[in-house]
């Protein structure tokens, strides 16, 4: 008897799964890897294997050190947070303070100034006239520039200009300065007062000496003959000169102070 099989490639199938059982494959991954290596001769395509491991590598790295950066400016920014929410009454404090003490500061040094400066002409009417020598009288005596008055300069009260573009630091920097410049003014004494002296001498070695001796006073400094000329006083002809000085500061041994008693009646 003769078969037919309609199903063509069915009768390989069954051989070739006849052929088959009983077998059993088994695949490693260490020899599929060297084989693969075996393969892979191009030392161009090792090389950029290489690279892609190694660019790997160096980002996971590069995430971890960001992400402790992060950790830590976010711990820092916690902590300054709580550190200025902490001092920010003692830092008010501190600025009421240091307002109080530039207040008092420049209070002191107007005192100081007009102390300072409330017997400067009596010293120098006394100076000038102990230099005065014989057969010399003077005619005027004239102040030729304005005192550097402490209470004069504190009826002017001029803005601090600061530059609008700079930091808020940098402006308050400029502005205590100016602060500080002003008050260290307002503590110098009248050492600049200008002053001229016009008189009338028989004998011009007399006009030297006195200059001389004005110029020895510890309250006076740059005595300079600014004219001479002859004329005639009551009929006689004498020498007319002007001299201008400078006040300056004298020496703290050249100032005598006395304390003031007052009794008090009954």
């Amino acid at each position: 008897m003769i078969e037919i099989n309609l199903l063509p490639g069915d009768g390989k199938k069954k051989r070739r799964a006849n052929s088959t059982k009983g077998l059993k494959f088994e695949i490693r991954p260490m020899d599929l890897f060297a084989g693969l290596a075996g393969k892979i001769t191009d030392k161009y395509m090792l090389g950029a294997v290489a690279a892609a491991g190694l660019s790997a590598a160096l980002i996971a790295l590069m995430f971890v050190h960001q992400a402790a950066q992060a950790s830590g400016l976010e711990a820092r920014e916690t902590k300054a947070l709580k550190d200025s929410t902490q001092f920010s009454a003692v830092l008010m404090a501190k600025a009421k303070a240091e307002a109080s003490r530039d207040s008092l500061y420049q209070q002191i040094a107007i005192i100081k100034s007009i102390d300072d400066s409330r017997y400067l002409w009596s010293h120098l009417m006394y100076e000038i006239s102990n230099a005065l020598p014989q057969y010399t009288w003077l005619t005027e005596i004239t102040q030729t520039s304005a005192p550097r008055s402490a209470a004069a300069v504190d009826t002017l009260k001029k803005a601090v200009v600061t530059d609008s573009t700079a930091s808020p630091e940098k402006r308050a920097a400029e502005r205590n300065r100016a602060l500080k410049a002003r008050s260290d003014s307002l503590l110098a004494t009248a050492k600049d007062l200008k002053f001229k002296i016009v008189g009338h001498t028989v004998d011009i070695q007399a006009l030297t000496r006195f200059m001389k001796s004005l110029e020895a006073s510890p309250f006076i400094q740059n005595v300079q003959l600014s004219r001479s000329d002859l004329v005639q006083a009551e009929g006689k002809e004498v020498t007319e000169f002007t001299l201008e000085a400078e006040t300056q500061s004298p020496p703290a041994f050249a100032i005598k102070t006395v304390p003031l008693v007052v009794s008090a009646g009954h």
